[in-house]
């Protein structure tokens, strides 16, 4: 079974990613209102998830964990601006390099270790996206001149996925912290057995809180109209996103040595459903850097797999 919840978790992100696209447009509060929707999405998952798991849940527990769910959700947020002027095809592989960057922080703040596998992985990954970033440089100056505003959007567009990256990365190493054991985490009232799904309605909970919040302002302050109708690319995103997120923990309770690589590597499905629904086209170098970043992921899931065997 580990193996179908670890192809449908892979199957789920890379959809997620592809109905991002497509509800990314370049109206000013299109990143804004697709957070608002998968907020309501997580939001509706952990009210199930409480009145059905049997999980006794301490709501204080929002707040100590809101540092690492203010993290994960600002790089969503930060994910949907860029998908407004990128390609979906270099803007996924990007992004899911956070998991080299975990792995830096590793070292340097923590003092550990990388093993053979994870140093040649994290190479490629980092020499990939700055590969990839020079080449969408230079495609984008053949098609637009630098003097126009077009230009200079596209440019600050190809860092949101490296600052998604890093914030990403950032809120995966503190989880390391909340997570690493049940008896030092800050979060209250768990279990070793409650610990991960604690932690998981704290972030759910926290984006339907922030999804909330942005309610007021784009729709209430700015006045900007967030109908039910026409939000179909965005629901579906928010489904499958919150999908994901469900499957990944029973696929990693399996056999984590090749479920990790599997699922850190769904930004294959994102470049494969790119090209055949949204006509994107790259580069041959393009592809070429793309596949060394994608090779550097499941490289990476491999040796956390092996780690945690």
């Amino acid at each position: 079974m580990w193996f179908l919840y670890a192809l449908a978790a892979t199957l789920a992100w890379g959809a997620a990613d592809l109905f991002y696209k497509k509800s990314a447009t370049e109206e000013r509060y299109s990143h804004l209102k697709t957070t608002i929707v998968v907020g309501l999405a997580m939001g509706i998952h952990a009210v199930v998830t409480l009145i059905f798991s049997g999980v006794e849940y301490n709501p204080i527990n929002i707040i100590r964990y809101a540092p690492v769910s203010m993290l994960y959700i600002l790089s969503m947020i930060v994910g949907y601006f860029g998908l407004r002027y990128l390609e979906l095809s270099v803007s996924s592989p990007v992004q899911n390099t956070s998991g080299a960057l975990v792995c830096i922080l590793c070292v340097l703040v923590l003092k550990q270790r990388l093993d053979t596998i994870s140093i040649v992985a994290v190479a490629l990954m980092c020499g990939g996206v700055f590969l990839l970033g020079m080449l969408d440089h230079k495609k984008r100056k053949e098609l637009v001149s630098p003097s126009d505003r077009k230009y200079r959007i596209s440019m600050i567009a190809f860092l949101m996925p490296v600052i998604y990256c890093i914030l990403d990365a950032g809120g995966t190493f503190f989880d390391a912290y909340y997570l690493d054991d049940f008896a030092t985490t800050p979060l209250v009232g768990v279990t070793e057995e409650s610990l991960e799904t604690v932690a998981n309605l704290s972030y759910e909970l926290t984006f339907l809180l922030v999804a909330v919040v942005l309610f007021v302002y784009v729709v209430l302050i700015k006045k900007q109209p967030l109908k039910v109708t026409g939000q179909g690319n965005r629901a579906a995103a928010a489904v499958f996103e919150t999908a994901g997120q469900f499957l990944y923990v029973y696929a990693m309770s399996g056999k984590a040595v090749v479920a990790a690589p599997m699922i850190a590597s769904y930004s294959i499905v994102s470049v494969i459903l790119g090209r055949l629904f949204l006509k994107e086209k790259l580069t041959g170098w393009q592809y070429v850097t793309v596949a060394l970043v994608m090779a550097g992921i499941a490289l990476l899931g491999l040796a956390e797999g092996l780690a945690g065997e």
